[in-house]
């Protein structure tokens, strides 16, 4: 089980850790619907230093982005990012990633923890561009800063105007005493905030001088669990939840991330898919009689047949109802169809709903 720079500061502040993706990480300090007003409300912070960072540096670099990914890297700027994945030949997702756009020939791709590997040979196999690939994984920690007053809290630990940054853009800057760290206005939480890249010796004086700055401001340390229902309710996809190797992003609805104006890896099966259009989709759902879905609970239709399966679900700590994700027949897909989920053999009422769940 690997530690992050900051497990030892996880145990001393009572949090219960778990294993999680190789990790041992601070799944709750409080309890979760606690943290989770606190990133709603005022400034939480999240150790996600399991994270795995991924540099591509040369002339290439934009070509082998673009052939592996599915968006299109090629409208970047420096200082923009971008939300994309990998597609696999099977019609799947190997993973879904960030892409940071660092110099004229340099990017950062953001993966999944659980994916480091698997990202790092798929990858790899495709780099036949010379492409220099560096994996800073174990070297780089990432703090997630989240919620409405972040940018007010953390203002005095950077000499940049934090409220210029915009979502999905990023500055590589002064932070916390240090130089050359990246100040990312990306998120998982649908709450405003930073994400903070910095290597690992200078994390726990980074986390010290954040939490000093946010004294005032109500900040505490936020757990797992709670990072979890803050991204269910705003229709976030976990991979390994909601998208996997056997999901397709059309299904997924992830079109918005899947640009036909370039080859890519299975383009080609995945722009037919488009065309035929998608036998299943992923679709919200809030649930209309008591009970709280799960994950793998069975998804029925009003006969009792089962049609599908839930991929995230939990009782919303801001809404007071019980919400989820799920694949449906597209039939059955439109907002407001009625389903129903599985909770100990029997089926509860539940209606499809837009995302996403929580509106601020």
């Amino acid at each position: 089980m690997k530690n992050t720079a900051l497990s030892h500061i996880h145990e001393s502040l009572g949090a219960k850790m778990v294993p999680f993706a190789g990790f041992n990480m601070p799944v709750q300090y409080e309890g979760v619907n606690i943290e989770h007003e606190t990133v709603r409300n005022a400034v939480g912070v999240f150790d996600v230093s399991h994270m795995g960072e991924f540099l591509l540096t040369g002339k290439n670099a934009l070509a082998l982005i673009q052939k592996v990914t599915s968006n299109d890297a090629s409208v970047l700027e420096i200082g923009r990012a971008q939300y994309s994945c990998l597609p696999n030949n099977e019609g799947g997702i190997v993973d879904d990633l960030i892409v940071y756009r660092i110099k004229e020939e340099q990017y950062l791709l953001v993966v999944n923890a659980s994916n480091i590997e698997k990202d790092w040979e798929w990858i790899s196999v495709h780099n036949d561009l010379d492409v220099e690939m560096k994996n800073l994984s174990d070297d780089y920690s990432l703090l997630a800063i989240q919620g409405p007053k972040a940018v007010e809290a953390m203002q005095s630990l950077s000499s940049i105007d934090l409220a210029a940054i915009k979502y999905y853009h990023f500055e590589v800057a002064d932070f916390a005493g240090f130089e050359h760290v990246i100040i990312s206005a990306t998120g998982y939480t649908g709450s405003g905030g930073f994400e903070i890249y910095c290597k690992n010796d200078q994390v726990e004086q980074i986390w010290n001088k954040v939490f000093e700055a946010g004294a005032a401001f109500g900040i505490k340390p936020i757990g797992l669990a709670a990072r979890d229902t803050l991204r269910l309710e705003m229709g976030f996809c976990l991979y390994g939840n909601d998208i996997n190797d056997t999901t397709s992003p059309l299904e997924a609805g992830l079109g918005w991330i899947t640009k036909f104006t370039k080859d890519f890896t299975n383009s080609e099966n995945l722009k037919k898919q488009k065309e035929e259009g998608v036998t299943r989709k992923l679709v919200a759902f809030e649930m209309i009689e008591r009970g709280i879905p799960r994950h793998d609970y069975e998804i029925a239709d009003a006969n009792g047949n089962i049609i599908g399966i839930v991929t995230s679900g939990t009782q919303s700590p801001s809404l007071g109802i019980a919400i989820g994700l799920g694949y449906v027949p597209t039939a059955l897909s439109s907002i407001d169809s009625e389903i129903f989920i599985r909770i100990r053999n029997k089926d509860v009422k539940a209606k499809v709903v837009k995302l996403p769940f929580y509106k601020k």
